[in-house]
């Protein structure tokens, strides 16, 4: 089946402590974004890209690319008022009868395992969510009390979130809801149970100036 991955760069720098939206803050010379977009591809050099970006930094991308010599194919489309909304718009250059992905743009140290595992099993299960496990204790909150829980039975959530298109495309019909955290939760919502795969525990979100310190200290060791 043909593979598409829908990228999702709408996050801004707040947290970052920077005026740069975090997608475009540079990461050993180049853009988070370019690195994550270049992980794709080298993974799955046949795979069609799509970038969701707000609408007022498009310019900024376009220019970003010429500057940077990039040219790796890709579509772009504006993104929405919440991750929801952006990912909905990116389905709609999603044909039918294929394997779509969504995933973080911020999350640029994705291997190449987790990409092919995660469209595998995806063709063969209807859809594949990426976890790893917690290495921290963990408690649960409850008004003022809290209570230790066994951690083995909780999972840390990644992306790329891989599904075949006629079942993610369907669960977007659905209303939004605050409870979608991720496109999991979206195709849950609709009946569907949700297939945990192994991630890589480098696939760390880049949020704040300390993730950024070890993404960079990570690319630095795998070059």
């Amino acid at each position: 089946m043909k593979k598409y991955i829908i990228i999702v760069a709408g996050g801004s720098g707040s947290r970052m402590n920077n005026i740069v939206p975090k997608q475009f803050i540079p990461l050993l010379g180049k853009p988070i974004l370019m690195h994550t977009i270049e992980k794709f591809f080298s993974s799955v050099p046949e795979i069609k890209i799509i970038v969701v970006l707000a609408k007022e930094l498009n310019d900024e991308w376009k220019q970003l690319c010429i500057h940077h010599h990039f040219t790796i194919p890709h579509q772009l489309i504006n993104g929405g008022e919440t991750r929801f909304h952006s990912v909905k718009n990116g389905l709609s250059l999603v044909p039918d009868n294929c394997l779509v992905g969504v995933h973080d743009a911020a999350r640029p140290l994705v291997s190449k395992q987790t990409i092919i595992t995660a469209f595998d099993m995806a063709e063969k299960k209807g859809n594949a969510i990426p976890c790893v496990s917690i290495n921290e204790s963990i408690r649960e909150l409850n008004g003022e009390n809290n209570k230790t829980v066994d951690r083995n039975n909780y999972k840390s959530i990644q992306t790329p979130q891989c599904f075949r298109s006629d079942i993610l495309k369907k669960a977007f019909e659905q209303p939004y809801h605050p409870l979608f955290t991720d496109d999991a939760s979206v195709v849950e919502m609709m009946g569907e149970k949700i297939n945990l795969i192994e991630g890589n525990n480098e696939n760390i979100k880049i949020t704040t100036p300390q993730d950024l310190i070890i993404a960079t200290a990570l690319l630095q060791y795998r070059e």
